[in-house]
């Protein structure tokens, strides 16, 4: 990655409930900025919390995301990155400014919506052979819309109940204000 020094290293992070497309959303929004010859970098926040068991108290190792985080975003903004799109879900105020800290740039948080039908059909096609998958994620979606709707963490919202992926990706994009 060559970045231009004069750019400012800023974050995106894309967030909403289960199955509403973040991480889809988020490797468009890195596609369009690679179009655009903006040095970026695409982290997936499931993947750094992705270890067993987690601590006691920290049902899904929130803390080893954060330290994940601090480690992979310093590695991406000294190798040029200008912009880190990150996918994953911030429940509260607190967690936003955590994420921030990790991040050690400005961060923005968009929420992508989608109609909770919509979502439901999509976690049937993504975990139609687990069963016990299925059931989790789907009454998990409508608690974390919930929790999302009364935590008001995001900047701006973008509905991706009928769009296409790259047709959110612009509006993210153009909401952020980055091309």
């Amino acid at each position: 990655m060559h970045a231009d020094s004069s750019l400012k290293p800023r974050a995106l992070l894309i967030n909403g409930t289960v199955g509403v497309g973040k991480t889809s959303v988020a490797e468009a929004v890195g596609d369009l900025l690679t179009g655009a010859m903006m040095p970026n970098a695409v982290i997936d926040l499931d993947w750094l919390r992705q270890s067993w068991p987690a601590p006691s108290g920290d049902r899904f190792n929130f803390g080893m995301m954060l330290r994940n985080l601090r480690s992979v975003s310093g590695n991406y903004l000294a190798a040029g990155a200008a912009r880190l799109v990150v996918a994953g879900v911030i429940e509260d105020l607190e967690d936003r400014k955590l994420c921030r800290d990790a991040l050690g740039i400005e961060l923005s948080v968009c929420r992508l919506q989608v109609d909770l039908p919509v979502i439901h059909k999509r976690l049937m096609r993504r975990h139609e052979t687990e069963p016990d998958a299925l059931r989790w994620h789907l009454a998990r979606a409508g608690e974390l819309a919930g929790i999302l709707d009364r935590a008001a963490v995001d900047d701006f919202t973008v509905d991706a109940t009928v769009h296409s992926v790259g047709e959110v990706a612009s509006d993210v994009i153009k909401n952020v204000g980055w091309l």
